[in-house]
């Protein structure tokens, strides 16, 4: 009997498949609302989601993060514990969020803002979104559009149009084109690499 349970539970387990994702940066950087499109992105995907966003005592300038479970089952526990992806915006997020991370996970990190990255056996991908948002966009606000394209094609969590259509419906007309160009840009960024 407990044979046959534990044969049936691994084939659950190996069924459902929950990420557990961080954005991490300082307020300002728009983190929570990355959070809160690929929340939608995933939902437009089919998957259960669990999405929750925190700010520091000021908002502009202190950390600032967004949680986000992504399930093909029911999910328990609404909080991350250990994250098979952090993407991180600033030098204090990876400091700060690095120890919660899956040893096998996936740390992607803003290369303009985060110039020091400590041991890790995660792989690393480094994306210069604020220096890229600037040169291209004229303004370091589109850096999370980039980081979120980035991480579409990184982890291949949501489909890309799934999280293109989030975008368009999570903001205002007169800055979506912007934002889904951006999105863009981050996703077809030929340096998103490995370290």
């Amino acid at each position: 009997m407990l044979k046959t349970f534990t044969k049936q539970s691994r084939r659950h387990k190996e069924a459902s498949k929950k990420i557990e994702i961080r954005i991490s940066g300082l307020g300002g950087q728009g983190v929570v609302l990355a959070g809160q499109i690929l929340g939608r992105a995933a939902v437009h995907d089919g998957k259960n989601v669990v999405q929750k966003g925190d700010y520091g005592a000021e908002a502009r300038g202190s950390a600032a993060k967004s949680e986000v479970i992504i399930s093909d089952s029911r999910i328990g526990f609404p909080a991350v514990r250990k994250c098979d992806i952090l993407a991180a915006m600033s030098q204090e997020a990876v400091d700060k969020h690095l120890k919660d991370m899956k040893e096998d996970g996936v740390l992607m990190v803003d290369s303009s803002t985060v110039k020091s990255i400590p041991e890790t056996k995660a792989k690393v991908f480094k994306i210069p979104a604020t220096d890229t948002a600037k040169e291209t966009f004229g303004a370091s606000i589109y850096a999370n559009m980039i980081m979120l394209g980035a991480l579409t094609k990184i982890t291949n969590i949501v489909n890309e149009k799934s999280m293109e259509k989030a975008i368009r419906e999570s903001l205002p007309k007169k800055v979506t084109e912007a934002n889904v160009n951006a999105y863009k840009k981050g996703y077809n960024f030929p340096n998103s690499r490995k370290e």
